[in-house]
């Protein structure tokens, strides 16, 4: 298989948490020799100064509900210019296969027939596990590790996926995309059976330079205390933080 981005290709790549050395070498080889580049809008300048100083930048990012193009409209320019011969870059932030749509956008590829690659990125969760020096699991306190998203439906917080009866104590749990009412999200968890005294620290920003952590339990977390969006919460027993 060649390394170097081929004519007529999709490549839906993960960029990571937004720090270029996080990169995966297949990923900086990709950016440097593809003919188009579509990021999402949390992919960093310092990652998107790696491409080729020839290539076609066209930002499809979607950030608090308010989307510059539809799915559809992504979907149209993956093809387009596929389909024209020009490698395409579908650049994500994290990995691609986790909260990114891929489902989508692979069903969109293979309808129409057109070659692509996935390459795997650093997801948001196991950089900040990394730079907190916590793990995820731990075979004392946590043998489960949960993705989840926060979303409001009908006007209330709600956690998808949900569960039915009480949730696993011996389980960690990430959030991303978690909105920004911290203490009704923290109130729900507990509700779902969770101890209010569970460790629990959101980051915001993670692994760039404006990154902002906030330790707590989910009984003491508020919302003015998380840093600004993105956010990503881990929560469980398994979590521990340097004071």
């Amino acid at each position: 298989m060649s390394r170097e981005a081929q004519p007529g290709h999709v490549y839906l790549v993960g960029a990571g948490p937004g720090d270029p050395d996080l990169l995966t070498l297949r990923a900086v080889t990709l950016l440097q020799t593809s003919d188009v580049i579509l990021p999402d809008d949390l992919v960093s300048d310092a990652i998107l100064a790696l491409a080729s100083p020839t290539a076609n930048i066209i930002p499809v990012g979607k950030r608090c509900g308010q989307p510059r193009i539809t799915q559809a409209g992504i979907h149209a320019l993956m093809l387009e210019h596929s389909s024209e011969g020009s490698s395409v870059l579908r650049l994500k932030s994290g990995d691609p296969l986790i909260f990114g749509r891929a489902g989508e956008e692979i069903a969109a590829l293979r309808e129409a027939g057109i070659p692509f690659e996935i390459v795997p990125g650093i997801s948001a969760a196991f950089a900040v596990a990394a730079n907190l020096q916590t793990p995820l699991t731990d075979r004392s306190s946590a043998s489960k590790l949960i993705f989840a998203t926060a979303h409001h439906a009908a006007g209330k917080l709600e956690l998808t996926p949900k569960w039915t009866g009480t949730f696993p104590d011996d389980a960690t749990l990430v959030i991303y995309m978690p909105g920004r009412h911290f203490r009704a999200l923290a109130d729900d968890l507990i509700a779902s059976g969770i101890s209010p005294a569970t460790p629990c620290v959101a980051v915001s920003k993670a692994s760039t330079p404006d990154e902002h952590i906030h330790a707590s339990t989910l009984a003491a977390i508020e919302d003015e205390a998380v840093g600004p969006a993105p956010v990503v919460m881990l929560i469980g027993h398994a979590i521990q933080v340097p004071a």
